[in-house]
């Protein structure tokens, strides 16, 4: 990722948190990237009780008029405002904190505690380590072990 595409998801972070305060949302993540259809801002946001598709429009509509007065871009882009989703892949340590509480699966590239593959309750992380319990047994998982993370609805 490019210094300038770094800042700029950094800037956007900073102006859009305050306006998901007020609204009573959480900002999870933002993407920048080109796309088929050209450059997407993509801004993914949670609450309580799940993002409506009124949310992600007045989130939107709201974020644009910021956007158009803060933002120095020369290129054209697609603002997408969406909720992350039953599934939403665990990417960054943040994301292992946000969704404590809630079942995740996790694959590792290499065996911890005999396994790959796990299937549990997040329970946090520090000291570069996602803790997951598993069947009531609580797991340290080395955060750079992680090949695929993701939020398991099935077993919500």
């Amino acid at each position: 990722m490019s210094e300038w595409t770094q800042k700029l998801i950094a800037d956007v972070e900073l102006l859009v948190k305050p306006l998901l305060k007020s609204e009573g949302m959480s900002l999870i993540d933002v993407e920048y990237q080109r796309e088929p259809k050209g450059w997407v801002l993509r801004v993914f946001v949670d609450k309580q009780g799940g993002v409506t598709l009124d949310d992600c429009a007045t989130i939107s509509n709201q974020l644009l008029d910021i956007l158009d007065a803060k933002i120095d871009s020369n290129d054209p882009y697609h603002l997408e405002v969406s909720s992350p989703g039953l599934d939403r892949p665990l990417t960054k340590p943040k994301h292992f904190l946000y969704f404590e509480g809630r079942p995740a699966v996790i694959r590792t590239n290499r065996l911890v505690e005999g396994k790959k593959h796990f299937k549990g309750v997040l329970a946090g992380f520090s000291e570069d380590m996602v803790r997951l319990m598993v069947d009531d047994h609580p797991v340290a998982i080395p955060y750079e072990t992680i090949v695929k993370a993701h939020l398991d609805w099935k077993s919500s």
